[in-house]
């Protein structure tokens, strides 16, 4: 259940109070420590509502958490503390071994299901206050960036609205939990902010499941795709007409304002090239496709330049392929569900054997010998 709210402007002046008083940024905890207490600021950061989250379910749980934070680069100090930003791939991997200690394959999603959408502070009321949603969502997809750096948001208003996320310095094939996350929390916001059950029209993922996933289903409304080309939540277009609740002109005119120094707080993550190159490879692997000559295609570029701009950042087409598909390798067979001969189609092999051939090349271990032991 949503927690009671208070009278929006009362919220506000509070966050402006707090803020003035401690002379601290818009964005409180800007500087990005990893667990040794180095800067990583040239990295993308979040303000990690969701690895919080996950931390308390598994500490009410009963879950050691200690040694899970120390694996994904974490402390606890960082977590405890709410101002502190979090590595964005740190969370990404911290989301992945709670959700093996929890043995919830949906906790990403899960976890969006009953938060106080509050926490996300600045960022919420700047929606809240808008006064229609439409506008919320153009809010929205600016200002993102102040929630989580890693993920970069796009509107098209067409047919549909359709919102598509944008990894960007993270690859995107190491995550699952976090992307459910941020879509399903997209669409409570439109629910919470005009008090409608809103349904999606459609709703995509990159990622694979092999399960039915029938109650991502039910919450959304529609048909979920998974292993699609992008990641995108489209909506009807006549809900951008629909009426804010707490609407208020006055107050997100100065909520804009303080987005905007906000915004300009945080540092620029560019996506490197070898990323854009990753994306296209995974979403190409299960048809065969990811051919340098239509890698090179795709990003409007020759073979040549294509060659070069990987060298520039010490990789190779081969290399990054390789990476990959040992990556994704090891994800798929986590998930039992999956057979080896699913997985090798997924990674573009014709077959089983040269599948676990280029496996063992990787590991040393054949893909059923690593199954049994993450068992």
């Amino acid at each position: 259940m949503q927690l009671p709210v208070r009278n929006l402007l009362e919220c506000a002046k509070d966050l402006f109070l707090l803020a003035s008083i401690l002379k601290v940024r818009i964005l409180e905890g800007s500087r990005v420590l990893d667990s040794g207490g180095n800067e990583l600021d040239k990295f993308p950061s979040a303000m990690g509502t969701v690895t919080r989250l996950a931390c308390e379910l598994a500490r009410q749980q009963g879950v050691e958490t200690e040694s899970l934070l120390r694996k994904a680069g974490l402390t606890s100090q960082q977590v405890d503390n709410p101002r502190s930003r979090l590595a964005v791939a740190s969370q990404i991997n911290f989301l992945d071994l709670a959700a093996t200690a929890l043995n919830d394959d949906c906790l990403g999603f899960h976890l969006a299901q009953h938060f106080d959408l509050r926490s996300a502070g600045l960022f919420y009321y700047v929606l809240a206050s808008s006064d229609t949603l439409g506008e919320a969502l153009q809010r929205g997809v600016r200002y993102s960036a102040i929630v989580n750096e890693g993920i970069r948001l796009r509107l098209r208003d067409g047919e549909c609205i359709e919102i598509s996320f944008e990894y960007v310095g993270t690859p995107r094939h190491s995550d699952r939990h976090q992307i459910e996350f941020s879509m399903a929390t997209l669409l409570r916001l439109c629910r919470h902010l005009t008090k409608r059950n809103l349904q999606a029209s459609r709703v995509s993922f990159l990622h694979h499941r092999r399960d039915e996933a029938s109650e991502i289903r039910a919450f959304f409304g529609s048909e979920v795709v998974f292993g699609s080309a992008e990641d995108e939540i489209a909506l009807p277009t006549s809900i951008k007409h629909l009426a804010i609740v707490d609407a208020d002109p006055y107050l997100n005119e100065l909520l804009i304002k303080y987005c905007e120094e906000a915004l300009a707080e945080r540092s620029v993550k560019r996506s490197s090239f070898g990323l854009n190159v990753e994306k296209i490879i995974a979403r190409r692997l299960p048809h065969g496709k990811a051919r340098a000559d239509e890698i090179a295609r795709e990003l409007c570029v020759s073979r040549r330049t294509l060659a070069r701009r990987l060298a520039t950042e010490g990789l190779t087409l081969g290399g990054v392929i390789q990476q990959l598909r040992a990556d994704l390798a090891k994800r798929h067979l986590a998930d039992e569900t999956m057979s080896v001969s699913e997985i090798a189609w997924l990674l573009g092999y014709r077959d089983v054997s040269a599948f676990t051939h280029a496996f063992r090349r990787w590991t040393g271990r054949s893909p059923r010998e690593l199954r049994h032991e993450l068992r």
